[in-house]
């Protein structure tokens, strides 16, 4: 791989361009940390978007393998980096040395767009702002590592951590909890409450009988036993902090997991908020350049390259695309008036397309918009029918029969509904750890929640062999194979599958169907 370069001082020209353009977003209200900007050759731009935008990670085959593919793809010409922007304190961006002076002032617009999402956004305001230089004590500590135990020993490991990366609560982060959940001897005779709805003495017997309050109170007490003798007391979707905790690891090896968690947890926002993120900066960047800090002679590469980059595909989502014109969409329904019960109810399209309250809010509302909302949040909340009509937005999907992709509906629901199944979970499956002592033997035991869609068999078994190296007991995920409730398990010889009665949630005790 390329060596990453030291940071030197822009050029002047670079320079004016960047105070020019930083003076330009301040205006507008963006609010970043300072952002630092280095102009690399190709080579060093493929290693460093290899690395995931830093200048320096631990070792790994992986990068080598990314940055292959990086220059192959630059030197064919299917595909070129513009611009790389690391979320950081201070924000550190990359300018590809090839570029032409327009494309440099473009990026630089762009970049400060992103650097205010990272500042702003509450998905952003868990992660670290010295990633930087953690990643490089990452890279340090694996190092002296692979000095110690070997390359091939930590490397492997390396390659079993980062199979369950996936295995985390992508929204711990924002949860608060005791110190160890563990209750005081004071609580261990506390009967579980059962709250009952005001009423007045009178009309308390009716509204809160009470053989409906003693039935609750017993199944409440119940349902205390048996968390009680659960372990963990409740399924957790954080596999991999449950693995730091219990898993019989060595000091090294738990030192390693932590590392590969806590970049799985830095990286997470950035799978929330792609289409909010790269719409938020390319709304900047086309405010920025068509209103202050583009020439004449840049109008022609200007729209050359935005249209690149917001070019849309009848089989892919352009995040870029869909993100800006939303944004737009928003600020121009604001601005209207274009909102609340007396516009959803208004059912004349003409008096629709011509409502007009003038209320001058729309800029307002995407800084709103901008600082509390994920992609999940964003589509669901506005994504509308009116702006599925503009775009032409539709549901597509494989037709194994006749071989090839075809649009399977224009409603507006189905379209809603698809968009919004991609980007739960950042398009993962959701998987749970329910029982860490399954059937008192210790094992592992996971429940995929099956939404339609199966999970890989191939990536399935891959992770159980790796779960189970990890945990050194046999292990097993309850899914959906083929319409049946399944069970895959991994004891560290052989890999089996077995259809079950009911789910795990039903029955510990489950016996394969008849």
């Amino acid at each position: 791989m390329a060596t990453v370069p030291e940071l030197r001082e822009l050029p002047l020209e670079l320079r004016k361009a960047q105070e020019e353009i930083e003076a330009h977003a301040r205006r507008y209200g963006l609010d970043f940390f300072p952002t630092i900007f280095e102009v690399v050759s190709a080579d060093q731009l493929n290693a460093i978007a290899a690395y995931g935008g830093f200048p320096t990670r631990y070792p790994h085959w992986r990068f080598g393998m990314e940055y292959e593919r990086l220059s192959k793809g630059y030197a064919y010409g299917l595909q070129k980096i513009y611009e790389l922007v690391i979320n950081n304190d201070p924000c550190y961006a990359y300018l590809l040395a090839s570029n032409s002076f327009t494309d440099h002032k473009l990026v630089m617009a762009h970049v400060y767009g992103h650097c205010d999402f990272f500042k702003c956004n509450a998905w952003f305001s868990q992660t670290p702002r010295n990633m930087i230089d953690e990643m490089a004590n990452h890279g340090n500590r694996i190092r002296r590592y692979m000095d110690r135990f070997g390359v091939e020993e930590v490397e492997n490991f390396i390659d079993i951590c980062l199979s369950i990366e996936d295995l985390i609560d992508i929204h711990s982060p924002f949860i608060r909890r005791g110190d160890d959940g563990r209750r005081t001897d004071g609580e261990a005779g506390d009967e579980p409450s059962v709250p009952k709805l005001k009423a007045s003495p009178h009309m308390d017997p009716y509204i809160n009988p009470s053989d409906w309050l003693e039935a609750e109170a017993q199944r409440r007490r119940e349902e205390k036993r048996a968390a009680e003798g659960r372990f963990p007391s409740e399924p957790t979707k954080d596999v991999m902090w449950f693995l730091l905790q219990h898993a019989p690891l060595k000091s090294w090896q738990l030192d390693v997991l932590s590392m590969i968690r806590e970049e799985a947890y830095y990286f997470a926002p950035q799978g929330q908020t792609k289409i909010m993120n790269e719409g938020w900066a390319t709304y900047w960047h086309s405010t920025i350049m068509t209103r202050h800090a583009m020439t004449a002679s840049d109008v022609i590469s200007y729209a050359d390259h935005c249209a690149g980059t917001l070019a849309t595909s009848p089989n892919r989502l352009n995040p870029y695309k869909l993100g800006v014109e939303l944004f737009r969409d928003i600020e121009d329904r604001w601005n209207r008036g274009c909102f609340g019960d007396e516009y959803e109810q208004c059912t004349d399209r003409r008096a629709r397309a011509e409502w007009d309250r003038e209320l001058g809010l729309g800029r307002e509302k995407i800084f709103e918009v901008r600082r509390i909302h994920n992609d999940l949040t964003f589509i669901d909340e506005f994504l509308t029918l009116d702006f599925c009509r503009r775009y032409k937005l539709f549901q597509f999907g494989y037709h194994e029969d006749a071989g090839y992709y075809a649009i399977e509906s224009r409603e507006f629901p189905k379209v809603k509904q698809a968009l919004l199944f991609n980007l739960t979970n950042m398009g993962r499956p959701i998987i749970r750890l329910v029982d860490a002592n399954y059937k008192n033997r210790n094992e592992l035991y996971l429940v995929h929640e099956y939404n339609g869609v199966e999970l890989k068999q191939d990536y399935a078994r891959d992770t159980l062999v790796n779960l189970q190296r990890l945990w050194t007991r046999p292990v097993h995920v309850e899914t959906v194979v083929d319409e049946q409730p399944t069970r895959l398990s991994y004891d560290g010889h052989s890999y089996s599958t077995k259809v079950v009665a009911g789910t795990k949630s039903k029955s510990d005790d489950d016996e394969p169907a008849d």
